[in-house]
């Protein structure tokens, strides 16, 4: 069974270590949408309206960012949190197999819930995967060092020089200048600000300390559809991982319109191909 919303709901959920901020609007089976970098439930919100007419959209806020706070700010989070607070979430809302996108961190969670509780997801979305367990040992240590290096750069100079290396390493084109037109302005408000803060400084780490079962990703039942940007250059980090993902599963990764950040900067051509993709048999 679906817990039926129809209108915009909003609630607040206790999970270990953390209250999550989560919204549900639309109708039919249950989509959730884990954001990238500094996202918060509000994201992809061009996104989410292209999808409601099909499915019961739910974003959240992922904990530590805007409304999703942390028993100990200090603590924190790690990568299997991430995935259990998906897990928790998805079992107030229904008992049916979920659906799924997750976006570059986002997918990095959605490759957890598909792993440590099978049957949940019935098909993840996996946009460009920063999981650097995906790369063969060399790949993987230059990549964690360059994060490691970008927290270092963002302790040293400030926000705009470690957007800038963020930009370089996933291959984000940050004037946008092939976005759709008309899209929700993203200003740099305070509290995406202090979002950025706390993706650099402990959302990063956990994904150098990540320790996701990458040989196991074959075995879950859930449909996990590899997917990368049509403009993300073919050579960085990001890229190379949803190859490495559908290499591992026996596919070739889905072309999505856009770059990394698609979901924002094209959601009219996304939510098609995403719908195409969630409704295509196994």
């Amino acid at each position: 069974m679906v817990v039926p919303m129809t209108t915009t709901t909003t609630g607040r959920l206790a999970v270990p270590g953390a209250t999550l901020h989560y919204e549900v609007r639309g109708r039919g089976p249950v989509l959730l949408i884990s954001q990238s970098g500094e996202g918060d439930a509000g994201r992809s919100a061009d996104l989410v309206g292209r999808l409601t007419d099909d499915y019961t959209v739910v974003t959240y806020d992922r904990r530590g960012l805007s409304r999703s706070t942390l028993d100990d700010p200090a603590r924190g989070v790690r990568m299997a949190e991430h995935g259990d607070d998906v897990h928790r979430l998805l079992a107030a809302l229904t008992d049916e197999p979920a659906l799924m996108l997750g976006c570059s961190l986002g997918a990095v969670i959605g490759l957890h819930v598909a792993v440590r509780h099978p049957g949940q997801l019935g098909v993840l979305v996996a946009h460009e995967p920063v999981a650097p367990r995906l790369l063969p040992a060399a790949g993987r240590a230059h990549h964690e060092a360059e994060l490691a290096e970008i927290q270092r750069l963002y302790r040293r100079e400030g926000l705009a020089p470690a957007l800038k290396a963020i930009a370089g390493v996933l291959g984000i084109d940050p004037a946008g200048s092939q976005a759709e037109p008309g899209l929700t302005p993203q200003p740099m408000t305070p509290s995406r600000i202090a979002n950025f803060g706390f993706f650099i400084e402990h959302d990063f780490t956990a994904v150098i300390d990540d320790d996701l079962p990458v040989t196991e990703l074959a075995g879950t039942p859930t449909r996990i559809v590899p997917a990368v940007g049509r403009t993300t250059p073919r050579t960085v980090f990001d890229y190379r991982c949803a190859q490495e993902l559908a290499g591992l599963l026996g596919t070739e990764p889905v072309e999505f319109p856009g770059g990394h950040n698609g979901n924002t900067t094209h959601p009219r051509a996304y939510a098609d191909q995403l719908r195409g993709q969630l409704a295509a048999a196994p």
